[in-house]
Parts: C-alpha cells; structure tokens; sequence
C-alpha cells in the first residue's frame, strides 16, 4: 500500500468535493487516501481501469474512480460533467497526473517531448480549466510540481522543464483568479520512491537503492520522503488552514534543495 496513513477520520474537508488526478497510484493514491479520511468526497482519474479499482478499495469513504486520460479533451470533459451530475461542484483539484523518462540531450525526440508536454503541461491546464466552471468561491488548485523544476538533473530536461510551466502557471493562474476567492498553489515533492521510478523512469531495484543511499546523504533530514508526507502538504494547501495562500510553491523535500 502507497499510504501510511494512519486509520483516523477528521473534519478538515468535511463535505468538500476532490477531484485528484493520477489518483491510482503513489503521491494521487496518498492524497486521495488523506483527502477521504479528513472528509472530502473524493473522485480518481487513471488511465488503467484495474488500479483504479484497487485505489477505490484502497481509499474507501466512498470514493469513486472514474478512468480516463488527461491529455483527452474528451475524457476530461466526461470526468467533469460526472461530478458535475452527482454534486453540481468541485471543491478541491489536485492536478497530480503527469510523467517523465530518462533522455539526454541529444537523443530527445520529437515524440518524447510532445508526450510529457502534452500530459504535463496541457494536461493539467485543461483538467484546471475544466474543472473551473464548477468551482465556487473558497476553493482550492493544487498543482503537482518538482524539485526537478530548479534542479540541472542530468538526462531529465523535458521532465523539469514541463514543471517548471507548471510553476509558472501557478503564478499566472493566481493573478486571472483574482477575485474569485479560488487559489492557487504547487507542491514540489522531494525523493519519493513510487511506482513510476519503474513503470515510467525504468530503474531497477538496485537502481533506486543506490539512487535513495545518495539522495538521503545529502538531504539536511538524512532520508528519503514517504508519499503521505507529500499527501499532508496536499492537504494543507486544499484546506482553510491555507486561505490566505496563493501562487507558491511548497517544496516537501527534507530541505534537498533548500540548503
């Protein structure tokens, strides 16, 4: 299980509606898991039928999965027009969904680049705008960013480059929502081992402990961060807690990149 949440039930989000993005697996599963638990009523999208049905069973209080591919126009409106259906509002986005590989200057290709630009950086603008119709005042964006954003990760330019347009959006997306009391924020995790280190970036076990090992010795923390931690600051932006807050970028990384 991706989560480490443990098994308590809170208030923060209570009658709340979470639309969360990429919600089968890794850091969308754990915000889902969080988001559900402090009381939203939360709906994943996946592209893989089987994972979402096992992130639903994963998530309880009712969560509802709905499958389909951000960077379809035509998925993102069905998504949207079925909560749009049941509840008439969306209270909290998370626009988690996103991608990347491993591709050196050099030997990226025209494909490689159309894709994670496409699901990415259209992708995640159109789930927003999408979804904005049916947000009220009080509601909370939240985008998935990365630490790759500000980083000179080697072989991994299209990836960072297509988080930091995220980060800009943020800012520029704050600015058109002025008001309209809707905000804004990006989460920028750190080192958190999911699936994707396999499915999308190929690294193998031997890979990602040698890869942790390092990240580890050179975060102030001294270790690697867990999906819920990431979760929790997913959470907190979606939240009152957060009501005087837009436009910024939360790193969640043990310090990484901060010191």
């Amino acid at each position: 299980m991706t989560s480490t949440f443990k098994n308590v039930h809170s208030t923060k989000h209570a009658g709340k509606v979470a639309l969360v993005t990429g919600g089968s697996t890794g850091i969308g599963l754990a915000s889902a898991i969080r988001l559900a638990r402090e009381g939203a009523t939360v709906y994943i999208t996946g592209r893989r039928q089987e994972a979402l049905a096992d992130a639903v069973a994963q998530i309880g209080n009712d969560a509802q999965a709905i499958r389909g591919d951000i960077a379809s126009p035509e998925d993102l409106q069905r998504i949207v027009d079925t909560i749009a259906k049941a509840h008439g509002r969306i209270d909290i986005v998370f626009a988690n969904a996103g991608g990347g590989e491993f591709s050196a200057l050099g030997n990226i290709t025209e494909a490689q680049f159309d894709k994670y630009f496409g699901i990415n950086v259209k992708g995640t603008l159109m789930t927003v705008q999408s979804a904005l119709p049916l947000m009220p005042p009080g509601s909370a964006i939240v985008v998935t960013g990365s630490i790759a954003s500000i980083q000179g990760v080697p072989a991994f330019s299209v990836y960072a480059a297509t988080k930091a347009a995220l980060r800009s959006f943020a800012r520029t997306w704050a600015a058109d929502l002025r008001g309209r009391n809707i905000r804004v924020n990006v989460v920028a995790p750190g080192v958190v081992v999911t699936p994707a280190y396999k499915n999308e970036l190929k690294m193998t076990d031997e890979q990602i402990d040698a890869y942790c090992k390092e990240m580890a010795e050179a975060t102030p923390l001294g270790r690697i961060g867990q999906a819920d931690e990431i979760a929790k600051a997913v959470s907190f932006l979606a939240s009152d807690d957060a009501s005087y807050i837009t436009g910024v970028e939360l790193f969640v990384d043990g310090g990484l990149v901060q010191v």
